[in-house]
């Protein structure tokens, strides 16, 4: 891997399982209005915010306990010249117990300082990831956008 992929982690309390059961609840921390099957190898499912970013994801390894990874299979950022630069990106969460506690770490493979969405996504992960990912983990309720802010007329 680059070492300049977006790359992000946080340490909880809880077991590695169930870290591995939150990252699979994706509509429990990223969006309400996921569409899809999103907690076994060969489903896809997609993602929408507003107008803004559009991606499907199709989930290529489930490791109980240890591993996540998606590949971004189609994606549309409105907000950027090179619309699908999320395309062919892999994400990755990394699960590993270490001195009593789980840490995860999340490696967007593909999301590098030199795309123009560098910035944005990486806040958006900032959000996602870090605080509404570790909210579900931690305290059984994460942040992921409601149903009202993602508009599903056009079916992915």
């Amino acid at each position: 891997m680059r070492a300049d992929n977006f790359t992000a982690s946080f340490t909880v309390d809880r077991s590695p399982e169930e870290v591995f059961a939150a990252i699979n609840n994706v509509r429990g921390w990223w969006s309400e209005a996921i569409e899809g099957t999103t907690d076994r190898v060969g489903g896809r499912f997609g993602y929408r915010h507003k107008d803004l970013h559009v991606s499907t994801q199709e989930i290529i390894e489930l490791l109980p306990g240890w591993k996540v990874v998606w590949r971004v299979v189609d994606s549309r950022i409105s907000f950027v010249e090179d619309k699908d630069e999320w395309t062919g990106t892999q994400i990755v969460f990394d699960i590993a117990r270490r001195y009593g506690r789980t840490e995860v770490r999340l490696t967007h493979v593909g999301l590098v300082p030199a795309l123009q969405c560098f910035s944005d996504c990486a806040g958006g992960w900032g959000f996602y990831f870090s605080q509404s990912l570790r909210q579900l983990v931690t305290i059984g309720r994460g942040q992921p956008d409601p149903v009202s802010i993602c508009r599903l007329t056009e079916r992915l």
